[in-house]
């Protein structure tokens, strides 16, 4: 089969460096070689390509910047690239790697303790062990301080109750990294399968990233080793830093979905023939939506890798974050509905990537925090006000008019 050619309309390889090149062909390589031919049918059969893990795990795409446990140690651009390239192929398979490093490794390698992290970190970034990252809950998406989940310090264990909901590789799990309400604020725990109390259920239904696993995780009276409590957990705001890395990642990998979705529309207008006789490439409707596609591809080209040089050094924030998670995506969203319109309706067949992409995005559009939560994010950022919660107006209340005092009734 023909290799991906990139979108690459301004020389934007001149920006990275060689090493990134080569990071960002070894994956395009593996996706077209490994990825594309298996992946429709995944996506039918509601199935994740379980032995693509082995090999992602010999190629280093798992914990890629982790630079100790023979991992690559490869800087964060390179590993936006590793996250571009995959979802190129599937938002599940980036979805899966995006777990396994930004919410399972990470925390572990940032938080855990020296056992843990010589237990773990060698295990997962091979793909012996697989992990999952249980934080949003049936009742609170947006709203994770809103947790019912506990921990209770029992002797020389912790008891979790509660439950977890679309956690991504949940019942695939090895481990879970596990966020709950104990006396001394919300910390992180690891629940290994098997454990009492621990269980998991499938998703059904799904008519987005169908080739991912997605679960619901219920702690009943789970007891759990006093030494799985991460060590330096100290309150929620460790649970968002594990998702920065993620949106970081998504920023990327939204693209990745981007591109697929435009030079399939670009290659498939230059050979459908209507009309005139001529591809339906010569038709200003069809140039104009293959020069937006291309047009916003590039800019979030420039705006994550920005982003990435920016966290190399230590100064990405992350209301930057959301601005790249937030652009890239809904770019994404977009392209793939622009190149739905020019495939007509062939775009609506799997012989064609642009309906499963259509799908998937969906979901990333929602998850790691939804369009609209990361628009009050970046809102905060730039007015100092929250708006995430209705604001208190006692003076407001004031000022309304108060209703009429009913006569009581006459006896």
């Amino acid at each position: 089969m023909s290799r991906f050619p990139g979108v690459d309309f301004i020389e934007f390889d001149s920006l990275l460096t060689e090493e990134e090149r080569m990071v960002r062909e070894t994956v395009r390589a593996f996706v077209d070689d490994q990825v594309v031919p298996v992946i429709e049918e995944h996506h039918e059969q509601s199935t994740f390509p379980m032995d693509l893990i082995p090999k992602m795990g010999e190629l280093g795409f798992f914990g890629p910047t982790i630079d100790e446990y023979g991992l690559p140690g490869l800087n964060n651009v390179a590993y936006g690239l590793i996250m571009q390239e995959l979802e190129r192929g599937d938002s599940g398979v980036r979805s899966f790697a995006s777990v396994q490093s930004g919410l399972v490794m990470y925390p572990i390698y940032a938080f855990g303790s020296q056992e843990q992290k010589d237990r773990w970190i060698p295990k997962l970034g091979s793909g012996e062990a697989i992990g999952c990252f249980g934080l949003t809950e049936p009742d609170f998406g947006s709203n994770p301080g809103g947790m019912r989940t506990t921990a209770v310090k029992d002797g020389d264990s912790w008891v979790l109750n509660g439950s977890k909901q679309w956690i991504t590789n949940g019942s695939l799990a090895d481990v879970a990294v596990v966020w709950a309400k104990t006396s001394e604020g919300v910390r992180g725990f690891l629940v290994e399968k098997g454990t009492p109390g621990y269980t998991t259920a499938s998703q059904h239904g799904k008519f987005s990233l169908r080739a991912s696993d997605t679960s619901e995780l219920g702690f009943q009276d789970c007891r759990i080793p006093a030494e799985n409590l991460l060590p330096k957990t100290t309150g929620l705001k460790n649970a968002l830093m594990c998702l920065n890395q993620a949106r970081y990642g998504i920023a990327w990998g939204g693209l990745g979905a981007a591109m697929d979705c435009y030079v399939c529309a670009r290659d498939y207008s230059l050979e459908r023939i209507q009309f005139s006789g001529q591809p339906i490439a010569s038709h200003q409707l069809i140039q104009e939506k293959l020069v937006w596609m291309l047009s916003e591809i590039t800019k979030g080209q420039l705006l994550v890798l920005h982003l990435g040089r920016l966290k190399d050094k230590g100064k990405l924030k992350h209301e930057m974050v959301s601005l790249g998670k937030r652009n890239n995506v809904w770019v994404a969203r977009e392209s793939a509905k622009l190149a739905r319109e020019v495939l007509g309706a062939n775009g609506i067949v799997n012989d064609y990537p642009i309906m499963r992409h259509m799908m998937n995005i969906e979901s990333v559009f929602t998850y790691e925090g939804t369009h609209d939560i990361h628009g009050l994010i970046i809102g905060n950022a730039i007015t100092g006000i929250p708006a995430f919660n209705a604001p208190e107006r006692p003076e407001a209340e004031a000022r309304a008019p108060k209703a009429p005092a009913r006569e009581e009734a006459k006896v």
